[in-house]
């Protein structure tokens, strides 16, 4: 038997720009985080090798400290060995990035600077690093090398299964890599949400979670290979600090929007370490969007981070809603105008929706005055 932690696309160093604050820092923290938890993944599940599918670092020009870090957070594990991939954002072509980790790299950590197989155990590990950003043709097919009679072959990789496109393009992996090439099992980077392509063949997904694109927890898989040709068994282990969660309700006249905006957060615990986007649809009276924004403006700083896009949300139709801004007078005839134009055909969907979230604006002002 053979049992290892598989995890890809830790991405260190990421800068997270489009945050402000002391956000950025503190997930580019998590991400170094990340390494002692897949640590303990590894020992709580008897595993004594991690093996990181590509990506380890985000660009080919990390910072000095970044690599320094990355490898103390791996010689801290001593009682493990680390596998290393260069991926398509660290790859082969980043000579000096992978000439620092040679140098400084402690003797639990392993690179695989080419494709030659290297012995773990009762495992040889078969890997097709990355020789640039986009090399052009399909790596795995270093995959098919001779391995001796009794091993357990697993493959690493990184890069994109094909799509089955009439055109095709022969820098993606074939789905069915695994049966070509007699893998017992294909461990593959790149995508960050975690996805089994086969009985053989699963995407890790990030340990830390880094954008609103995957929606399920970050974690690991710890994968046992009980013995040549026997089907692996693969088990998903949580490891993100944070969650990025994007909630989209279909929200309708007359519902306790408070309520309904309660029914959707996290634990008040939790929220420290939660990254949340609020993307209502459907509709909603003046009143009830204005009670809306006032609840999520009262939970936002609860939050890593908290944004709150409204424009999803059409106004429901009750000219009455007009009078809670004024009955009369200027202010009147703006929200006349922007009543119209938000409900006009003759004008674009992003046009409609700009005066509908002008119209909320405006009602809340009014509110506030009143």
């Amino acid at each position: 038997m053979f049992r290892f932690v598989h995890s890809s696309d830790l991405h260190l160093g990421k800068p997270f720009g489009r945050f402000e604050n002391d956000l950025p820092a503190l997930l580019r923290e998590a991400r170094y985080g990340a390494l002692a938890r897949l640590a303990e993944v590894a020992r709580s599940n008897d595993a004594k090798v991690i093996l990181l599918a590509g990506d380890t670092f985000d660009a080919e020009t990390p910072t000095p400290t970044t690599i320094r870090h990355a490898l103390q957070a791996m010689a801290a594990a001593r009682d493990l060995t680390w596998l290393i991939l260069p991926g398509n954002h660290d790859s082969l072509a980043a000579m000096d990035l992978w000439r620092r980790v040679e140098e400084a790299r402690p003797e639990n950590v392993l690179v695989a600077f080419d494709s030659a197989p290297i012995v773990l155990g009762e495992a040889v590990i078969l890997p097709a690093p990355c020789t640039a950003r986009r090399p052009g043709r399909d790596l795995t097919n270093a995959l098919d090398q001779y391995t001796p009679e009794g091993a357990l072959r697993i493959g690493l990789a990184h890069g994109a299964v094909t799509d089955f496109s009439e055109a095709g393009d022969p820098a993606l992996i074939p789905p069915d890599r695994a049966s070509q090439s007699e893998l017992d099992y294909l461990a593959l980077g790149d995508w960050h949400g975690q996805m089994q392509i086969g009985a053989r063949t699963w995407y890790s997904g990030t340990p830390e979670a880094d954008s609103f694109k995957h929606e399920e927890q970050a974690s690991a898989l710890v994968v046992t290979l009980t013995g040549p040709g026997a089907e692996p068994e693969v088990s998903p282990v949580p490891t993100g600090e944070y969650a990025w969660t994007t909630a989209r309700p279909d929200m309708l006249p007359g519902e306790d929007v408070e309520a309904r905006l309660s029914d959707l957060l996290p634990p008040v615990e939790a929220r420290r370490k939660t990254l949340f986007r609020l993307r209502p649809e459907g509709r909603l009276n003046l009143a009830e969007r204005t009670l809306l924004e006032a609840a999520a403006r009262a939970v936002r700083e609860d939050f890593g981070w908290f944004e709150a896009e409204l424009n999803g949300l059409a106004i429901h139709h009750d000219v009455t809603d007009l009078d809670g801004i004024d009955r009369a007078g200027a202010l009147r005839r703006a929200a006349e105008a922007l009543w119209e134009e938000a409900q006009s055909p003759a004008l674009s969907e992003e046009d409609r929706e700009i005066a509908a979230s002008a119209l909320a604006r405006l009602y809340a002002l009014a509110s506030e005055v009143a």
